[in-house]
């Protein structure tokens, strides 16, 4: 669904009684996000949350939410909205064109968007996923504490859909007030290193098949979505190693029968029967979480022993 400026948005009669946030067009893939639901991990539930969390909680701020405030993840662009009152709305995570009622904010990356005014987002230039946060956070329904969208379990929320209506909460604090060009994100360009701890199952890989997983060009293949990132590249030998199902954290290099990496992302599962090599450091999983297929990795293990 496409609006144009020759094509009004028409507001559901609800909005006069509540703020609201009206989707038009949910692009490829759009998703509510928080920071997930840690703790429950005894009960088969992942934390889930925003893929890329730093960016989440950048937008927040932006808007003056709680980091934690539920927004909206898109992915590669697409997503079309509007407000049924004034609100303040960031936007971070990937590069994408904005556009309000056809024509770039001057604000850019946070902006006013003011009642009917239509928002879109363009393909990303770089980067994968962008984060629209919206002042006063996106009120819904929470599984375990959290309204975010798990998508290999399904808890939460299902994705997002044309002609979705959220309510907004209200303002809870004036928009952070800091240069925008003080707040650059942080995206994967060119070939890029990602960083990652050694173990728990680092043993059972003879050397150079050690070796081989950090002096790879490894590349993300088009096989990667919220639960995982798979690499593609001379695959490692596991030979016929036989291990119990164990516990799966976020950043698990993961290494199946194939000897090609997947590395997991926020709705990983919580256990596996693979041997996990190394766990990528909470930092740069947001960092893998902007890489589109094609993106070019090189795993770097930090010293044994450093934090």
């Amino acid at each position: 669904m496409t609006t144009t400026l020759a094509d009004p948005v028409r507001l559901p009669s609800s909005a006069q009684t509540f703020a609201q946030v009206f989707v038009v067009d949910a692009g490829l893939s759009t998703v509510l996000q928080d920071l997930g639901r840690p703790g429950f991990a005894h009960l088969g539930v992942t934390v889930s949350g925003a893929a890329d969390r730093t960016s989440l909680a950048l937008a927040n701020r932006l808007v003056g939410n709680a980091d934690g405030a539920t927004a909206l993840e898109n992915t590669l662009g697409g997503l079309v909205i509007t407000v049924s009152s004034d609100r303040y709305v960031a936007i971070t995570g990937a590069t994408v064109d904005i556009r309000i009622d056809g024509r770039a904010p001057a604000e850019g990356r946070r902006t006013l968007l003011r009642a009917g005014q239509v928002l879109s987002l363009g393909r990303p230039a770089t980067g994968l996923r962008a984060y629209v946060a919206i002042e006063g956070g996106i009120q819904t329904d929470r599984v375990f504490g959290s309204a975010a969208t798990d998508c290999l379990s399904g808890l939460g929320p299902g994705r997002v859909r044309p002609g979705a209506v959220f309510t907004l909460g209200t303002r809870a604090r004036p928009p952070l007030e800091v240069p925008l060009e003080l707040t650059p994100p942080r995206l994967p360009v060119g070939e890029v290193d990602v960083r990652f701890r050694w173990g728990p199952r680092d043993g059972v890989f003879a050397p150079r098949d050690r070796a081989a997983l950090t002096t790879t060009t490894w590349t993300v293949s088009a096989d990667c979505d919220r639960v995982g990132a798979r690499l593609t590249g001379p695959p490692l030998s596991i030979g016929s190693i036989d291990l119990p199902s164990e516990g799966m954290a976020l950043g698990a290099i993961q290494i199946p029968p194939s000897g090609e990496p997947i590395i997991f992302l926020a709705d990983h599962p919580v256990t596996g029967g693979y041997p996990v090599i190394g766990v990528v450091t909470e930092r740069d999983v947001d960092l893998l979480a902007q890489a589109a297929p094609g993106t070019r990795i090189r795993l770097a293990a930090l010293p044994r022993g450093e934090d």
